[in-house]
């Protein structure tokens, strides 16, 4: 009998070791490295040689081709379609990932049921929960009465077992994959082992089942998905639900879809009764913004094909000694130092004897470069005392020099400000290289600018204005 040997595996890539590191030299991770234990067995992958007539020659065939478009199965939840690019694809695999509590078993409830209500047969394995608290779940969202099957299991044998006689399955939700266990591998549950054959053991019978299959999984304490990365690679789509628990919207983003588009997000609203679909999130980030208060600024972004209309807000509090203090929330700290550097070098503003605090209204994290501006729009404002513009957006790049660079699909930008009603835009200057003309909406003007020294000229001239137009003057 062969004797079991260990390896030892990185959690985040994947990467193999003879012995434990504490630091991972593949990835930089550190605490990553666990062990595993891995049978020795004859073959192809322990550099042994291949039986003699078990091996077949694999077809190729020409790049040139066509192929129909994927047939889709609505979920019925618009919001969660528009992420998946239009639908679940049969054969598919999707992983589903978020924080504890953000509502992940919420939305695949409320989608299972509406799958299931539309004639097709929905299988929820739950690992986590008993069947009674799945029950419970649905009677509080309203879906006691769904066609949709319940078990609840641990076992991959089992689950394979019966999802091998399921061949008229539309959709089968694992939740979730952290609890699934093979008793061929000598190991706990959640282990990297342990998810790594699972999860390749339901996507292939997925393939083969002709079912699509969604997968949830846990994440670590910095918000990455748990478990080695090679699950990422071997799904079709993964999908980030985020949130802050002290707001009600839940925005559900695709990080990697080969089915569509990424960066698709979708925002949800959570409720006593379930999560609701939010069809105009711009309307919604926007419900509470006062006009009148410096400090703040609306940017018009983009995500994926959405665009997004948020409230940037800024607030400068003196720090007379020590080194200033620079809070951020929804957007990236390294890139508002950045920024800030930029105002005092470029354009003389004086921000190294007060502490920044920037903040994304909403919940929303902002990536997308083309924030530069509104960002920038909304420290000019805080540091002049001087109100922006409320019925203006912002939108474009900030370089190192100060120059404000143009940025993808500004015409779609400025659509979504004209339908909520804005009457302006501040936006880059067009350069003559060739560029198509921009459409801007008729009734919206455009403020075109070149430099940040622009904008700091713009706000500081209305702060000007307003002192001699004053009772002092």
């Amino acid at each position: 009998m062969a004797k079991a040997t260990t390896r030892f595996v990185c959690s985040a890539c994947g990467a193999v070791y003879p012995k434990w590191e504490g630091r991972c030299e593949a990835c930089g991770e550190w605490n990553t490295v666990v062990e595993e234990a891995i049978p020795l067995a004859p073959g192809i992958a322990h550099g042994g040689k291949a039986k003699a007539g078990g091996t077949r020659r694999i077809p190729f065939v020409a790049l040139a081709g066509s192929a129909e478009p994927p047939p889709r199965t609505p979920s019925g939840i618009v919001e969660l379609d528009r992420v998946l690019g239009g639908g679940l694809v049969p054969s598919s695999a999707v992983l589903l990932g978020g924080d504890p509590g953000i509502g992940k078993s919420t939305l695949l409830l409320q989608a299972a049921a509406k799958i299931a209500d539309s004639g097709r047969r929905v299988l929820y394995i739950s690992g986590e929960e008993s069947i009674e608290q799945v029950r419970l779940r649905a009677r509080r969202l309203g879906v006691a009465d769904s066609r949709l099957e319940l078990a609840a299991a641990i076992n991959l044998r089992d689950i394979v077992a019966s999802l091998e006689g399921a061949s008229d399955a539309a959709l089968v939700v694992i939740d979730s994959i952290q609890t699934m266990w093979l008793d061929t591998i000598e190991s706990a549950p959640g282990t990297v082992s342990q998810v790594r054959a699972c999860g390749f053991e339901l996507i292939r019978l997925a393939k083969a089942g002709r079912f699509a299959v969604v997968l949830v999984g846990h994440v670590t304490k910095d918000g990455s998905l748990a478990g080695p990365r090679v699950l990422e690679h071997m799904v079709d789509a993964v999908l980030h639900f985020e949130g802050d628990r002290g707001h009600q919207f839940r925005i559900l983003r695709g990080v990697k879809n080969r089915f569509g588009p990424t960066d698709e997000i979708g925002v949800f609203e959570m409720t006593e009764t379930g999560l609701a679909e939010v069809p105009n999130p711009s309307a919604l980030f926007l419900a509470e913004r006062r006009g009148n208060v410096s400090g703040s600024a609306v940017f018009a972004g983009l995500e994926g094909t959405r665009p997004v209309l948020v409230e940037v807000q800024c607030l400068l509090s003196p720090n007379p000694g020590g080194a200033p203090r620079r809070s951020v929330i929804g957007w990236d700290s390294g890139r508002l130092s950045m920024l800030l550097a930029v105002l005092e070098t470029r354009c003389g503003l004086k921000l190294n004897a007060s502490d920044v605090y920037l903040n994304i209204a909403g919940g929303l994290r902002i990536g997308e470069p083309a924030a530069d501006l509104a960002v920038a729009a909304a420290v000019v404002s805080a540091a002049a005392d001087v109100p922006t513009d409320p019925a203006m957006v912002f939108f474009g790049e900030v370089g190192l020099s100060g120059e404000v660079r143009q940025v993808a699909q500004a015409e779609s930008r400025l659509k979504e400000a004209q339908k909520l009603g804005f009457a302006a835009a501040c936006l880059p200057r067009r350069v003559a290289r060739g560029n198509r003309p921009l459409f801007a909406p008729e009734g919206l003007a455009l403020h075109e600018i070149g430099h940040l020294g622009d904008l700091v000229a713009r706000l500081a001239g209305k702060r000007s204005a307003g002192k001699e137009g004053g009772p002092d003057a």
